[in-house]
């Protein structure tokens, strides 16, 4: 089975070797079909600290690193300015 992966925005980094990812995903309301807007925060595994607040990043599904880390940074796609 292939891992997932997402592509969103750092949020927080301010733990060490982790980082909080905002994933923004866009999907039809059930009854009314209205395209909605929802936003789920990622705690991913940063092994470098190398990504800080306003990236844009890809995290890719990992074995548990703690109890509430699940996703791995895969890649910094766009720095922050």
């Amino acid at each position: 089975m292939p891992k997932k992966i997402k592509q969103g925005i750092v949020t927080s980094d301010k733990m060490d070797k982790t980082i909080v990812v905002e994933v923004a995903e866009h999907n039809p309301h059930k009854k009314y079909k209205k395209i909605m807007k929802t936003t789920k925060n990622y705690k991913a595994h940063d092994e470098k600290n190398s990504a800080g607040v306003g990236d844009v990043v890809t995290i890719v599904e990992n074995r548990p690193v703690s109890s509430t880390v699940r996703w791995a940074l895969q890649e910094i796609v766009e720095k922050a300015k």
